[in-house]
């Protein structure tokens, strides 16, 4: 019991502590990029290196909390489903490795602000620029295609064991669906309004405070047969 409770606690930690990070270190690159004004964004990132690299050094303390989520959802749930799960772990894997290659263009794309400041701003080195971000946009697009495949897997063997309520399962099942689907038409060239991501933005938070306080129902074993819920003189 007492493992358990460990299990619970180090997974709703994992919940939160990785949607706080994705938050926070997500919020640097977009509050330095201006939409449709590449020199200008040149000039925010070549100001504020510094909140860049905080950016890389955050999106690796995000990798970590991942990596920590995914295994301890392999943990919890591969009774339940072990080839899926294992699927699942691999696809968070792949998700951080992408994401990972995709800190290449994002240094480039500061090095190239950096020297477009100190060379007084030549109009070349804004096709640079420009290039840099778009490998650093489908980057990110990218690597979530085996974010959400993973993270839809995770989340119907959460449905198939009952170990948080169903209702909470079929949201984060919904809201990534939606998600998946935004993620192949940015991968496509289409662009997506941040509206559908919206019914997801909270599930992690949700979901990890439910299990701090509430615990996982269930997760030492797979779901009973009938037979095993009948009392013994039946039987």
């Amino acid at each position: 019991m007492n493992s358990e409770r460990k299990l619970s606690a180090a997974l709703g930690t994992a919940f939160l502590f990785q949607a706080t990070m994705s938050l926070i270190s997500g919020m640097i690159p977009i509050s330095l990029i201006v939409p449709g004004n590449i020199g200008q964004s040149m000039l925010n990132i070549a100001g504020h290196a510094g909140l860049m690299r905080a950016n890389f050094l955050g999106d690796l303390i995000t990798s970590v909390g991942v990596i920590a989520l995914g295994v301890l959802l392999f943990v919890v749930l591969r009774k339940h489903g072990e080839i899926f799960a294992l699927i699942a772990l691999g696809c968070f894997m792949l998700e951080v490795a992408l994401g990972a290659v995709n800190k290449i263009p994002a240094f480039a794309l500061l090095r190239i602000s950096q020297v477009y400041v100190a060379r007084g701003r030549p109009e070349d080195l804004q096709t640079l620029g420009n290039l840099a971000l778009d490998t650093m946009n489908f980057g990110s697009g990218l690597l979530m295609l085996p974010c959400c495949i993973g993270i839809i897997l995770f989340y119907y063997l959460l449905y198939k064991s009952h170990v948080i309520p169903r209702v909470l399962s079929v949201w984060g099942l919904v809201s990534m669906a939606l998600v998946l689907v935004a993620t192949v038409l940015v991968i496509c060239g289409y662009k997506v309004p941040f509206l559908v991501y919206v019914p997801y933005v909270p599930f992690e938070w949700v979901v990890g405070a439910w299990i701090l306080i509430k615990g996982l129902a269930g997760s030492a074993s797979p779901e009973r047969r009938p037979a095993d819920r009948l009392p013994s003189s039946v039987i």
